[in-house]
């Protein structure tokens, strides 16, 4: 009785894994060949070329201690600089036969010169249709002049499964496309921290430098996701990969065949994780769901009649297990398209709704360099609104002014930084561009006291003049 059971479930799994005869006198097969065969030509190679700015290394032992090098390595000290052009390597994959390009965002970053070669060898100059920092994920565009190219299609990445069986394909080390097999190990992990929406497929499929960009195909040849990241201790695999599931990539794909910019949905709500000393008090059975801490006011989570101290359990049908898979499925939706949050309060569930929106852009953002005789020279600020929150990332708060850049100046000496929200000047609370410039014209004033957040830390500067 055992022999016959252990027979049939081996049967039953060869017959998932490698697509066995419809009849038992038939050979089986054991091979991934066809579908490598089928799938491999849709992905490509990306060489992408970056000018890299470097300071000459003088013959004088002084540069070269770290003390004197800061200052007379420095720009304002005329330190040499000289131009080095360098070279990545990295992966992509064809989603669109007309010759659209997905791949990483870190693989062309900042990139001066784009090149895609085919798995057969055919090589075309690529231009960025889209990049997006935040997914790490970009859009390329190859001229196929008319030719018809093969692509992947993408799966539902909501329906892959801890041990599914997958391959990776990409070209790790420049050494040619190159594949490699496993299973998926995790899904839904938001705590890897690589971008700003973490929710990665966790395979223990070899996955190596110049992987990146890459496919992570399912047995029947679907893009379940983007080869994206590893962990690893010496640059090499350890059986760790991640990849960006298809639906994300799916949604920065319809962004940039309808315009070269994202917009995600905005609801009003900021929620934290639920920690398990909480579960108790929410009256909850286990640590799952995004506790709402806040909401923004006039937002539609506010006209939903959403409240600080709700959870958040699932969105359209989707189980959400902390901020990070909030926020990841938030982004995959369309705006103009519906939401449905179930929520989570008092003991008892209930469903809301509300429409996906843009984030508005209230206050206007006022962009603007600050010049003169102050510690914020250099620096390019401009007031906090949803939108410019969803263009810079998560800030600590929802109003005021942040720094968006430092172009040198009395703000770079100070180590100001993007992201930095200027809370007060001299006592006076800073609460808009305007009156940040007015509270800056002071000409006679020997001594700046300057408060600021940055993350989670709140930092008093006392600067002489």
């Amino acid at each position: 009785m055992q022999k016959t059971s252990f027979k049939i479930i081996f049967g039953f799994v060869l017959a998932i894994l490698f697509s066995g005869a419809a009849h038992a006198d038939l050979p089986v097969q054991q091979s991934f060949a066809p579908l490598v065969k089928k799938t491999g030509p849709a992905v490509v190679n990306i060489y992408a070329k970056h000018v890299v700015q470097e300071r000459v290394r003088s013959i004088s032992p002084f540069f070269n201690d770290p003390f004197f090098n800061q200052f007379f390595n420095a720009p304002q000290f005329g330190g040499p600089v000289r131009q080095r052009i360098e070279n990545s390597l990295g992966s992509g994959v064809i989603v669109d036969s007309d010759g659209v390009i997905a791949t990483n965002n870190h693989v062309i970053k900042d990139a001066t010169e784009i090149n895609v070669v085919m798995a057969d060898g055919q090589e075309f100059p690529a231009e960025k249709l889209l990049a997006d920092a935040r997914t790490d994920l970009a859009i390329l565009k190859i001229n196929t002049k008319g030719v018809k190219l093969p692509v992947l299609e993408l799966t539902d990445s909501d329906a892959v499964e801890v041990g599914d069986i997958v391959l990776a394909i990409g070209n790790p080390f420049g050494v040619g496309q190159t594949v490699t097999s496993g299973i998926v190990s995790g899904v839904a992990r938001t705590d890897v921290g690589i971008s700003d929406y973490s929710f990665f497929i966790q395979t223990d499929a070899a996955i190596n430098p110049g992987n990146s960009g890459g496919a992570l195909i399912d047995t029947q040849g679907r893009l379940m996701g983007i080869n994206s990241a590893i962990f690893s201790k010496d640059g090499g695999s350890l059986g760790i990969g991640f990849a960006i599931p298809a639906n994300m990539v799916k949604t920065i794909i319809e962004a940039a065949k309808h315009g070269n910019k994202v917009v995600r949905p905005w609801t009003g709500i900021s929620a934290q994780v639920i920690t398990p000393d909480m579960v108790e008090s929410l009256g909850l059975k286990r640590a799952q769901g995004a506790l709402v801490n806040h909401i923004y006011p006039n937002s539609p989570a506010a006209k939903a009649g959403i409240k600080a101290g709700d959870v958040v359990i699932a969105i359209n049908g989707k189980e959400v297990q902390d901020p990070e898979a909030l926020k990841f499925r938030l982004a995959t939706i369309a705006v103009g398209s519906s939401i449905q949050l179930q929520v989570f309060r008092a003991g008892k569930t209930f469903d809301v709704s509300m429409t996906a929106v843009a984030p508005p852009e209230d206050p206007p953002r006022d962009e603007t360099a600050i010049k003169g005789a102050n510690p914020l020279s250099g620096a390019v600020v401009a007031n906090i609104s949803p939108a410019l929150v969803e263009d810079v990332g998560q800030l600590a708060l929802e109003s005021g002014v942040v720094v968006i850049g430092v172009q040198g100046g009395t703000a770079a000496r100070l180590g100001l930084a993007k992201g930095d929200i200027l809370l007060s000047i001299n006592g006076e609370k800073v609460s808009s561009v305007k009156q940040l410039q007015k509270l800056l014209q002071v000409d006679t004033l020997k001594q700046w006291q300057m408060q600021l957040q940055r993350g989670s830390r709140v930092m008093n500067l006392t600067i002489s003049g």
